[in-house]
Order: C-alpha cells, then structure tokens, then sequence
C-alpha cells in the first residue's frame, strides 16, 4: 500500500492482518471475513468491496478530500470547489468532525458527501483486534453523523493509510458504507509542490477516476491551488464531477 496521507502521522505500506488482506495503492478486496453484528437501525447493506469506480458514466472524476475538517483549510477548500461548480466526497476524521461540527455542517450544506475516515487516523489500525477496528469505524460514523445533523447519510469508509481489512470492510458494508479505495494519490500531504501535484493528477486520471486530496493535517496551499488549477482543467478536458460507486 501506498504511503497516502500525513496529517496525522504514520501512513506506512505493507499488508494488513485479521484476514491477510494486502494493500496497494488502490486498496485491493482480500478474503472474506465473518459478517459482524447489525442493528435493526442500520441502514441497508452496501457491497463490501473496494470502490473505485464512479457512479456516472462516460469521462468522469471522483474528488475524494481527507483528514479534515480542518479550520481555514476546509473552507477555503470549499470555496474553490463552489467556483468551478464541482463536487467532492469529504473523508472525515470523527475526532475532528466532534471537534468542528460546523465545518462538517458547510460541506453537506455545499452538497458534498460524507466518507468515515475512522476515529483517530491509526494507519496500524488493520494491525489490532477486530473489537479495536469495529470501534474505529462505528465511533467515528456516530461522531460524523452527530456532527453533520439529522437525516445525514455517510456513504463510504475509507481506512487511515488504506489499512483496510476484510473485517472493517464488513463493519462498514453492514453499516451502509462502502468501502472507498482511490486511483489516483496526489501525495499532496507531502507538499511536493502545485506543479507536481498538478502533473500527478494528469497523468494518473489513466488509473482510474478517484483522486485522493486533503484538507486536514498541515498547510494546504498547495493542495488549494492544485485545485484552482485542476478543476477549470478538467472541466475543459471534458470530465464530468461524480461520487464513487456505492
């Protein structure tokens, strides 16, 4: 698995155990895992692999946006986003998203979607007991749901660092939630510089249509002005902005 993200340290590459579930940078399904236990309350049970793909047909681009919310960076994510009319899904931390539940309120205002993103971003996550992962995954939906308000679907879990299992990939399937890989890592948390994050995107939308950014973890600026610079592109290139396949 690809090194994904920084804002909270420690996303390391290798595979994960409860399952012998590799990882690569798409995140790739491993073996079937026994389904974990479901309230009645849960909402309908959603395939639990790997989703890369769009909803949409034709030339699309899935915007996937993690680690936040994070105060300045998200909105001024948002506002770019408003500009050029697209659309992204929000990967949020739950910590974060009790912390700032009005950031989390402005990207359902602006018609974003929600993705869990689990409670605390422990990339080793998919190296502790199930009890450990199921609490990772089910807190931080309550911590996002709670945040973002009544009514409020999360459609999608995407482990820290990739570091799914069979196991969590169940938890969140029997939860409503689809798993949610990416094509396309900008590897802008590393601040590599606008250009190159740029470049990574254009020469990766090959891969396949979900591209992973980030608003939460560190200075953005360069993540802000990739996107000024991507999304009149892309619009241009004819792609059209979806939501990943659920």
């Amino acid at each position: 698995m690809a090194t994904e993200d920084s804002g909270t340290p420690g996303h390391t590459q290798g595979a994960g155990d409860n399952g012998g579930e590799s990882k690569d940078k798409k995140g790739t399904p491993g073996t079937a895992s026994p389904q974990p236990g479901r309230s009645s309350a849960s909402p309908p049970r959603v395939s639990a692999e790997i989703s890369h793909d769009s909803e949409g047909t034709g030339k699309t681009v899935n915007l996937t946006i993690d680690d936040g919310p994070e105060p300045g960076w998200t909105v001024k994510v948002l506002d770019v986003l408003k500009k050029y009319d697209a659309k992204a899904t929000f990967c949020v931390i739950g910590s974060r998203a009790k912390e700032y539940p009005a950031l989390v309120k402005k990207v359902v205002a602006a018609g974003h979607r929600l993705c869990d993103h689990s409670v605390d971003h422990n990339t080793a996550m998919d190296r502790r007991s199930e009890s450990y992962q199921e609490h990772q995954v089910l807190d931080a939906l309550k911590m996002i749901q709670d945040a973002a308000g009544p009514g409020v679907e999360v459609r999608y879990y995407r482990a820290p660092g990739g570091a799914f299992t069979p196991y969590s990939r169940e938890v969140a399937a029997s939860h409503g939630m689809r798993p949610l890989g990416w094509s396309v890592d900008t590897r802008d948390w590393q601040n590599p510089g606008t250009e190159r994050i740029v470049q990574s995107v254009k020469s990766g939308l090959s891969e396949g249509p979900t591209v992973l950014f980030h608003d939460g973890g560190g200075n953005r600026g360069q993540t802000v002005a990739a996107l000024e610079e991507l999304l009149p592109w892309l619009k241009e290139q004819g792609y059209v902005f979806s939501f990943p396949k659920i």
